[in-house]
């Protein structure tokens, strides 16, 4: 078993969307030797993947800084002159054109603080044994989960979907299946936050993928990712990065992991998943001033995956007539009127014998939204969206 499966919360470690850019590669896995370093010995491609897979560090505690540069300045510029938060420094702007930092601390499995820090405040979020907490320094305000007893057999169940991922998860990611559409290889040793780190190199074979690379830099001792690359095609910089700027295996000590709501804080008690799950099934009777579920727009459906590997492409239903809204909307006056311009002036008109649409295209990645409300989406060519609408 993956010591990320056995100990998944060290996937809120660091921030970035690294994971979602590599998943689905594989790698033929062969018996390519690193030219290693003379301090280090030499290891195989195939014994760097199962050093991965084995990687089990007691604690250890660090700074991550994760930088993107997607090749989407209008949507970045987007970002800031509509997104509110998105141009204080850890909001949309730096996902797509800019950077994050973050400080982590993990001492076990129910022990992970995670501290994202931002040009307008911090954002942290912290396990300890039951309790979740999320605290943002900006406003004073956070939330209060307490996890049900199983929850350290099911965490993924638990844990906020938006806390960002671990170089770790990203390779584990990449790795998770291994296939002949990818070339592996290895380039000699790298130095990483200060420590020695052997480096394997994947590469899609597939045409179609937009990923030219994934490089990982691989702790020598503990095997743990300390650095993860993922290069567009023909790229010389690194579209996504996500690495330690420092990094300690020392077993944080506890005080890490106590979190104490600071004077004035207004924190929102969430209750328990299983709670929450009780309500959803119609076993607890909702409050009379309780807001109602979200409706399902007409017409959505839920995503789909088309294809494998670092091809695959997700496929979405919303509603018809939700491209052509956006336009009416532009024609209009108002701020409305002018974010929706603004947003239709960096998606281009397309089209082509599967109809007319907009496209949202970068170094890593295509978007194809159809006027009769699809939306496709994966790390590959306009192309290839084009081939599956």
């Amino acid at each position: 078993m993956s010591v990320w499966k056995s100990r998944p919360a060290l996937r809120w470690l660091v921030p970035g969307a690294t994971a979602v850019v590599v998943i689905g590669g594989g790698a033929a896995a062969g018996t390519i030797v690193a030219s290693a370093d003379p301090s280090l010995p030499d290891r195989s491609a195939a014994q760097l993947l199962v050093d991965l897979q084995s990687a089990s560090p007691a604690g250890l505690s660090g700074t991550v800084v994760q930088s993107a540069d997607l090749g989407l300045p209008g949507i970045a510029g987007l970002a800031s002159n509509f997104g509110g938060a998105a141009s204080t420094g850890n909001g949309l702007t730096s996902l797509i054109a800019g950077s994050n930092t973050a400080r982590v601390w993990y001492a076990g499995q129910d022990k992970v603080r995670f501290a994202l820090q931002g040009t307008q405040g911090e954002t942290d979020v912290i396990r300890n044994g039951a309790d979740v907490w999320q605290w943002s320094s900006s406003d004073n305000t956070g939330k209060h989960l307490k996890l049900p007893a199983d929850a350290g057999s099911k965490p993924d169940k638990v844990l906020p979907s938006s806390v960002p991922s671990t170089p770790k998860e990203a390779a584990d990611a990449a790795l998770a299946a291994i296939d002949p559409t990818t070339k592996v290889q290895t380039t000699g040793a790298a130095e990483v936050a200060g420590r020695d780190a052997y480096e394997l190199v994947l590469s899609p074979k597939d045409a179609d993928s937009l990923v030219g690379q994934v490089r990982l830099a691989i702790d020598a001792e503990q095997h743990i990712p300390l650095r993860v690359e993922v290069y567009a095609k023909g790229a010389a910089k690194p579209a996504v990065r996500v690495a330690f700027d420092s990094i300690s295996f020392s077993v944080p000590d506890a005080e890490q992991f106590t979190f104490n709501p600071p004077p004035g804080a207004k924190i929102d008690e969430m209750g328990t998943p299983s709670a929450d799950a009780a309500k959803a099934k119609g076993d607890h009777k909702p409050s009379s001033s309780a807001p109602a579920a979200p409706a399902k727009p007409s017409g959505a459906e839920e995503p789909k995956v088309i294809g494998k590997g670092w091809t695959s492409i997700v496929s979405a239903k919303v509603p018809a007539g939700s491209l052509s809204e956006l336009t009416d909307a532009s024609k209009g006056s108002g701020d409305d009127a002018k974010a929706a311009q603004a947003v239709l002036g960096v998606l281009p008109e397309v089209s082509g014998s599967w109809g007319k649409g907009r496209l949202l295209s970068g170094s890593l990645f295509s978007v194809l939204i159809t006027d009769d409300g699809r939306v496709l989406a994966g790390l590959v060519t306009p192309e290839a969206l084009y081939k599956v609408a």
